[in-house]
C-alpha cells in the first residue's frame, strides 16, 4: 500500500452543543466491509440516538468516498464530515457522529458547524501518522564516531536508533526509502569514508506527523 496519512488510533470525543449530545467516533479501516461493520454496531450501540451520521475515506486516490445524514436536513452532516476528512487529508477512515438531541434546533448552518466542528475535534485530538515505507540501515562505525553520529541524526530529525556494542558499534534505524542514498552519502561524508551499510528489509512505519 501507497504512503499516506491516518488517524494515529480508534478514538471517541464528545461536544455538547445547545443541550445536544455530539459524540464522535473514528476508526481505521482497510475496506469499505470494515466500514460499514462499524457503522452498524455503533448504530446497536446507540439505538436511542436520533441520529448517527458518518463519512469514511477509503484507497491510496479516495477512490471509495460514502456519506449519510441519517435523517438531518441534506448536506447538514454527512459531507461536512467527509469535508473534513478531505480538508484533513487523511485515509481509510471512518468518522459517526452520533447525535442525542437537546430539545433546541440548530438550523442549517448550526448543523453543518456542529457536525464538521465534532469531527475536526476528535482529529485533532487524536493526531495523525505518516505511514511511510521505510528500510532498515544498519552502520557499522567505531566508538569515537557515535557522538557525532548521534548529534547529526537528532540534528536532521532522523528516528531514534537502536545500538549494539561490540568490537565495533552497530547502528540500526530505519529511514525512508527515496531519501537511503543522499542518507548514506551524507553518512559516508560526515564520517570521512569509516562507515560501513548494512540494508535491511522493506517496512511499512508509522510516525507521529506534524503539520508545518
Amino acid at each position: 500500500m501507497p504512503e499516506y496519512l491516518t488517524i494515529k488510533s480508534d478514538f471517541i470525543d464528545e461536544t455538547v452543543i445547545k443541550k445536544s449530545r455530539f459524540i464522535a467516533s473514528l476508526k481505521r479501516i482497510t475496506s469499505e466491509s470494515d466500514a460499514l461493520d462499524f457503522i452498524a454496531a455503533n448504530k446497536k450501540l446507540h439505538n436511542k440516538a436520533n441520529h448517527n451520521c458518518y463519512a469514511f475515506i477509503l484507497g491510496s486516490q479516495d477512490q471509495i468516498q460514502r456519506a449519510s445524514d441519517d435523517g438531518e436536513p441534506s448536506g447538514t452532516a454527512g459531507v461536512p464530515i467527509l469535508e473534513v476528512l478531505k480538508r484533513n487529508e487523511i485515509h481509510d477512515v471512518c468518522v459517526i457522529v452520533t447525535r442525542y438531541f437537546g430539545g433546541i434546533k440548530l438550523g442549517a448552518g448550526g448543523l453543518i458547524r456542529a457536525y464538521a466542528g465534532s469531527a475536526a475535534n476528535a482529529i485533532e485530538a487524536v493526531g495523525l501518522i505518516e505511514r511511510l515505507l521505510m528500510r532498515t540501515i544498519t552502520l557499522t562505525i567505531q566508538y569515537n564516531q557515535l557522538d557525532t553520529l548521534n548529534h547529526w541524526l537528532q540534528q536532521h530529525n532522523y528516528p531514534t536508533p537502536t545500538i549494539e556494542y561490540g568490537a565495533d558499534v552497530q547502528v540500526t534505524l530505519p529511514i525512508q526509502i527515496d531519501d537511503c542514498v543522499n542518507f548514506e552519502n551524507n553518512i559516508t561524508e560526515l564520517l570521512s569514508g569509516k562507515v560501513t551499510f548494512e540494508l535491511g528489509e522493506e517496512s511499512f512505519q508509522e510516525i507521529d506527523y506534524i503539520r508545518s
